[in-house]
Formats: structure tokens, C-alpha cells, sequence
């Protein structure tokens, strides 16, 4: 298991390290950082560990302000010299939040709640993808969409749908023949209606088939260039937290 410090006092930051390393050895400590901007900067070069010390109250923001701009991010373990921030904290996957100077047997116990809620999620998630492997093979997906052009209605079929794209509160359905209609979705509620062996969630504005991908680049910050057509203006990126998935989804 690997864990990253976020924590801006040095003192502090070196407490933490020599403490997880006595309580909890099979931990391994990958990085320091001190700041917001330097834990956004560590996040883009590097994959994502399993369990963040965040400290929140750093000298340029506070930790809630990385957390915000990451996609996604593994188990949070809040640290502080205050604790009115307790409650948003929980809102964040935090597994606790420790007051400083941190007390030996609060992180033990702490880092004991940490790995007790990755044996139950193993177990979960193995169960979890049985169950869902079941109900791939008898869900029935959408196969059309109803789309309102003036005063008349038209149907787009599935199999005419490029991509789905999130542009300034909307969604809108591109074709391969270079149109677009909006919908009255949400690109999760799409991934949801929609069949997973044909459609894939790049990023958050951008749900793609495979028709559309004609070229895969690779990017910086371990992601993904694409060109899809219809063309659009913008760079077509998959984020670096879902490139695994996206070769497992061509590799089917």
C-alpha cells in the first residue's frame, strides 16, 4: 500500500512518517508535499496512491481545495489543529480526522479502521462484479433516442451516435454524420441506459463509441490523445485515472 503526506509544517510532516512507519510498516511512503499547488503537481505525475494524510489547513489554500480538483481520489485521512472542519471532511471518503499533535493510539486506531474498510471493500467488489457480470447479460439498453428539431420529433438510433459531449450545461448527441441535438441526460444517466461494450465515459464532458476513435495517442501525465470524428474544436483527452479502463474497453 502506498500513502502520500500533504502536511505544510515540517515537524509535523517527519511525527507522521516516523508514526506510520512503526504502526503500520507495509505502508509505504511515496512523497511529501507542503502546498496545494505542489500536491496538484505531485497528482499530475504521478498514479493516484491508496490513502492521502491531508492536512487542511496548508500555507496557500486548504486540502479540500486539492481534493477538489482531482477527478477522483483514494481514502483521506484528515489532519489538523483544528476540528471545526470535521464534518466536511467525512464528505470527502475521509476514513478520519485527527487532531495534532497526532495521538500514537488515535492513529492506530485509525489506520485499523483504514485497512478494515479495504478487506470489506475486496469482498464487496468481488461480489459486486459477479452481480453485475449477471445482470450485463439480461439488461436490455437503450436503442434509440427520441430528438425534438423545431416542432417535430425524430429518432436517432444507437447505432448512428458518435458521442455524447457535456458543453456549457447541456448534453449533446454528435453524430457520425456530423449533426448534433441536445438530450435531456446526464452523461452518468447515460452510462447507465447506455450498452458499456459500446460506450465509454473518456472524462467528464466526454461519453465516446468505439466507431468514433480512429487514433490513440499517448499524452502527458500518463493519458490519451484522441481523434474521434466528428472533429471536435477542443483536445479529446482520456484522464489518467481512466486509461486503464479505456484499454481494457478496446481490449474486449
Amino acid at each position: 500500500m502506498k500513502a502520500l503526506i500533504v502536511e505544510d509544517e515540517l515537524i509535523a510532516a517527519k511525527r507522521l512518517q516516523h508514526l506510520v512507519s512503526e504502526l503500520a510498516p507495509e505502508i509505504e511512503l511515496v512523497g511529501h508535499v507542503s502546498s496545494v499547488e505542489s500536491a496538484l503537481v505531485w497528482f499530475g505525475k504521478h498514479d493516484m496512491p491508496d490513502l492521502i494524510f491531508l492536512d487542511i489547513q496548508l500555507n496557500d489554500g486548504y486540502g479540500f481545495d486539492v481534493l477538489d480538483q482531482l477527478e477522483d481520489h483514494c481514502p483521506v485521512i484528515f489532519t489538523t489543529a483544528y476540528n471545526e472542519y470535521a464534518i466536511r471532511g467525512f464528505k470527502y471518503n475521509g476514513i478520519d480526522y485527527l487532531l495534532k499533535p497526532i495521538d500514537k493510539r488515535e492513529l492506530t486506531d485509525t489506520l485499523y479502521k483504514f485497512k478494515k474498510s479495504l478487506i470489506s471493500k475486496t469482498a464487496f467488489t468481488e461480489i459486486s462484479a459477479l452481480q453485475n457480470f449477471k445482470t450485463l447479460l439480461n439488461k436490455e439498453y437503450k436503442k434509440r433516442f427520441m430528438i425534438k428539431i423545431g416542432n417535430q420529433f425524430n429518432t436517432i438510433k444507437v447505432d448512428e451516435i458518435a458521442y455524447f459531449k457535456s458543453e456549457e450545461g447541456s448534453i449533446m448527441l454528435y453524430t457520425k454524420t456530423q449533426k448534433k441535438f441536445p438530450v435531456e441526460y446526464s452523461l452518468d444517466q447515460l452510462e447507465e441506459i447506455l450498452d458499456p461494450f459500446l460506450f465509454f465515459r473518456i472524462n467528464r464532458k466526454y461519453l465516446v463509441t468505439v466507431d468514433a476513435v480512429i487514433e490513440i495517442h499517448a499524452y502527458f501525465n500518463s493519458r490519451l490523445l484522441l481523434k474521434i470524428i466528428p472533429k471536435p474544436e477542443e483536445e479529446v483527452i482520456v484522464s489518467r485515472e481512466r486509461v486503464g479502463k479505456f484499454k481494457e474497453w478496446l481490449d474486449v
